[in-house]
């Protein structure tokens, strides 16, 4: 039935064996490559930290992927429709039969890729407000801790120490960045935010206003400055920031989030402190314009008191209108005093001779004879008014207790008279009781014949029915049955369904099929 197999001389392979020889096939002939395209398909890094998407052109897209490690390492990172350079290694990934390039490394394509990058940039953080002039913030008129964030051996940072010492010495902590390459955005940010984690008052002082600063260079090299993680750092700071980041003509984007922004890093230092020579030339001014505006204005007080002075009475023309009235008030005194002596002396002397007439001694000796001559007739008097209350109130008992024990056989009695009039009439309520329960019963079976001999449906046991139409309307005459009305015939054992007409008009109806119903209840 089928054709012979011819024989060959070809191995066989496995799947997974032909996937990797055209694996390491791929590898070897390729190997590192620089390729450039679209970014296509991004949507992030994936939740194990790698990222996924797909370059391509007008004619063709190969799959990309950027490892966790090498993701946190890139400068810039893909996005969607960002045209890009990528170095990296080509392979296949058996399990689907695809080629990819694995990416190690990633910068935009050329300088116009990197513009639009930076604007696409700017638009979506001012979005955010992050750029609003109401954010920024005044700087201190002379901090005592200045914060640098800059590579500590560049030229930058030894510019700003010389013009700090020219102007005005402060205390300066230098935070160490690398200010260009990959990591150069994860470093500043975490300086930023390194500065503003330091307690005030701590072992290491806090820093008044911070200098983010780097010397000139390409839209490349400043790169690390237009990250989305310094501005948000910068726009974090609770510390004053001052972007020192390039020359004037370079701006990046932590300029506009920045409270203020110094063409140079030496311009920033000329920011941040004042002149210490100028300021003490200030003070001194003020200083001198104070004294003598002190002395103008205690000359000026001086005048005004001696003005006052010469104007007011000297004391001894105060003091000799009281002076005067006072010698004559002593003068008055004196036999004002001896005339009051006087007064009071004669009163006393007429108090003392009616005390005499009327003495204390006397009147109290008058009342103890009366009380004498009283003697004991009150405790007399008192002793027969209790006696006689206490013969009165026994009398008044003698006579309660025969008026209870009256009352006591009095209702007793009545008592006695009540109960034999209740067992007479409950012998005679009994025998009336039984006759009245035997006329209710006569005439309850009477009425209940009365009722069943009434009741149509004693008819209907008699071989009678009842005619009723579809409605349940009774039916009391033939001229009331219609031809072909449906008709319900009600018989003592149930109910049937029929069909009316009249006799010899129609042909003969057939028995009707009894269909037993509920039972009626009676009509009374």
């Amino acid at each position: 039935m089928f054709a012979a197999k011819a024989p060959s001389n070809a191995p066989e392979w496995s799947v997974s064996d032909l996937a990797g020889a055209l694996k390491r096939t791929l590898e070897d002939a390729f190997g590192h490559v620089r390729l450039r395209g679209e970014v296509s398909g991004y949507r992030g890094p994936h939740s194990s930290g790698h990222a996924y998407f797909c370059l391509k052109d007008q004619n063709a897209r190969i799959d990309a992927v950027i490892w966790k490690g090498a993701f946190a390492k890139l400068r810039i990172r893909p996005e969607e429709g960002m045209e890009v350079i990528a170095t990296g290694r080509i392979t296949t990934f058996p399990g689907s039969s695809k080629y990819q390039i694995v990416i190690e490394t990633l910068e935009p394509a050329g300088i116009g890729a990197l513009m639009a990058l930076l604007e696409e940039r700017r638009r979506k953080l001012n979005a955010e407000g992050l750029f609003a002039q109401e954010r920024k913030r005044r700087l201190p008129f002379l901090p005592q801790v200045i914060g640098v964030v800059t590579s500590p051996t560049g030229a930058v940072i030894r510019d700003i120490l010389h013009r700090l010492e020219d102007r005005f010495p402060r205390r300066v902590l230098v935070w160490p960045v690398r200010v260009q390459g990959e990591t150069c955005a994860v470093e500043v940010a975490a300086a930023i935010r390194g500065f503003n984690a330091l307690e005030p008052g701590g072992r290491i002082p806090r820093p008044d206003v911070l200098i983010v600063a780097r010397g000139g260079g390409s839209i490349e090299d400043l790169w690390g400055f237009n990250e989305e993680i310094v501005v948000r750092a910068a726009a974090e700071s609770g510390i004053p920031l001052v972007s020192a980041v390039g020359h004037e003509t370079d701006w990046t984007l932590i300029d506009h989030v920045a409270d203020m922004r110094a063409p140079t890093p030496t311009g920033a230092a000329e920011m941040v402190v004042p002149v210490r020579v100028e300021l003490m030339a200030a003070v001194n001014d003020l200083s001198r314009r104070h004294v003598e505006a002190a002395l103008r204005f205690v000359e000026r007080r001086r005048s005004d008191l001696r003005a006052t002075a010469r104007a007011l009475p000297t004391p001894e023309a105060l003091v000799s209108p009281k002076r005067q009235r006072l010698d004559l008030a002593a003068t008055k005194l004196y036999p004002a005093l001896a005339r009051n002596a006087r007064g009071h002396e004669e009163r006393l002397l007429k108090v003392a001779r009616q005390l005499a007439h009327v003495s204390p001694v006397a009147n109290v000796a008058r009342m103890r004879a009366r009380l004498d001559a009283v003697g004991p007739r009150p405790y007399n008097a008192v002793c027969r008014s209790v006696l006689l209350r206490e013969e009165s109130l026994k009398q008044i008992g003698r006579r309660l207790v025969v008026s209870r024990e009256t009352l006591l056989r009095a209702e007793r009695a009545r008592l006695a008279q009540s109960h034999e009039l209740a067992q007479r009439v409950a012998e005679r309520l009994g025998p009336a009781l039984q006759g009245q329960i035997a006329r209710k019963a006569d005439r309850l079976e009477a009425v209940s014949k009365l009722f069943d001999s009434l009741n149509y449906k004693s008819v209907l046991k008699r071989g009678f029915a009842l005619v009723r139409d579809a409605d349940g309307q009774p039916l009391n005459s033939a001229d009331a049955v219609l031809d072909g009305q449906a008709l319900v015939l009600e018989f003592a054992d149930g109910k049937a369904d029929a069909t009316g007409g009249r006799i010899g008009t129609r042909p003969r109806v057939a028995k009707p099929k009894l269909v037993v119903a509920e039972e009626q209840g009676a009509l009374f």
